[in-house]
């Protein structure tokens, strides 16, 4: 009879404690959902504030129908303005302080990442003559920048990304700094334009005023060479998006990105990239354009190498999958599964 009463009692426990777990479990999975959903609201809501569509385009001109992210290949160009009050020329009237444009394949998910460099001497079609790149955006804004762009490689540009310092500082921030190799010692302008970051030589983790020191430098090389800095930042970021300790830092981040950024791509579209991270970090391929410097006017430029822009146009147009050849390009760089670099130098092979 004890021994009956003994397991009765064991038995009761045993429930009672199956059901504490239960409902661990089950108010466990609702706060997860609830906190998604809330997540996704704050997502949507920084989209929507960041979401500005320009006048008169729907879509390139190259394009005959509207891309589809989550089935197509497609292009993004990511200006980098300074809209600061000291420049007094606002988001919409400044020169373009970094251009980078990046090719995503959906097939073989992999990323073709190019660093314009911003003195190079191109046609600007808003205004009908050549000049530095980086005066379209001063002169027509943003659709000025994507004209001369897609001019520049006759590849259609899809979505635009365009980012003030700010911007850039926070996300860097919020993901808890990203891991880049600082090539030398250097003491650089802050966002405020005051020496006030100082960066020694070696791999470090930076924070967003000190990564954006780093991305804006070339005091010490060259405009080409900072270009690769900015690629390699891009990348280092990406890397740190990917990762799973970044997940609660995302709310963080989209708090930052409504207010400092401002894109074409609907939230649905911004969703439709995730797809690009579910395996890993992707495979980034860095391109860079040859050229040489001219002074022979009395005004920098940067003079673009025609068979090397020949070059580019053609791994762009392939990867985006508007030539028959294959959009897998290998070129002179080493590729591993996550991440590779590819620079553009002299003849291709395909």
């Amino acid at each position: 009879m004890k021994n009956r009463q003994n397991n009765k009692s064991g038995s009761s426990k045993f429930k009672l404690f199956l059901k504490v777990t239960i409902l661990v479990v089950f108010s466990l999975t609702i706060c997860a959902t609830a906190y998604g959903v809330y997540l996704t609201k704050q997502a949507k809501h920084a989209a929507d504030n960041a979401y500005e569509e320009l006048e008169d385009r729907e879509q390139s001109e190259q394009r005959e129908v509207k891309v589809e992210p989550k089935q197509d290949n497609v292009s993004i160009l990511i200006l980098g303005v300074d809209d600061s009050e000291k420049r007094d020329q606002g988001a919409d009237n400044s020169r373009t302080d970094a251009l980078l444009l990046a090719t995503l394949n959906n097939k073989t998910k992999t990323v073709k990442l190019l660093s314009i460099p911003r003195d190079s001497y191109v046609y600007i079609p808003y205004v009908g003559y050549q000049d530095k790149i980086n005066h379209a955006h001063a002169y027509g804004g943003t659709l000025a920048s994507i004209e001369t762009v897609e001019e520049l490689f006759d590849i259609p540009i899809d979505y635009y990304v365009r980012m003030n310092f700010n911007a850039f500082i926070d996300i860097v921030d919020a993901l808890g700094g990203i891991e880049v190799e600082v090539p030398y010692n250097m003491l650089e302008m802050d966002e405020f334009d005051k020496k006030t970051v100082d960066l020694k030589a070696g791999l470090q983790t930076l924070d967003g005023r000190e990564a954006l020191a780093l991305a804006r430098t070339r005091k010490q090389d060259s405009d080409i060479e900072r270009g690769k800095r900015q690629q390699e930042i891009i990348k280092a970021i990406a890397t740190k998006s990917a990762s799973f300790t970044s997940i609660s830092k995302y709310d963080d981040i989209l708090s930052a990105v409504g207010s400092n950024m401002k894109t074409d791509m609907t939230f649905d579209e911004m969703r439709s990239f995730f797809s690009y991270l579910t395996a890993g970090m992707p495979r980034i391929d860095t391109l860079t354009l040859e050229g040489r410097d001219d002074t022979s006017t009395g005004t920098y430029y940067y003079k673009l190498d025609d068979e090397n822009i020949e070059e580019i146009s053609h791994i762009l147009q392939s990867h985006l999958g508007l030539t028959p050849e294959s959009t897998n390009y290998s070129g002179t760089g080493t590729q591993s599964d996550s991440a590779s670099t590819e620079t553009v130098t002299g003849s291709m092979t395909q």
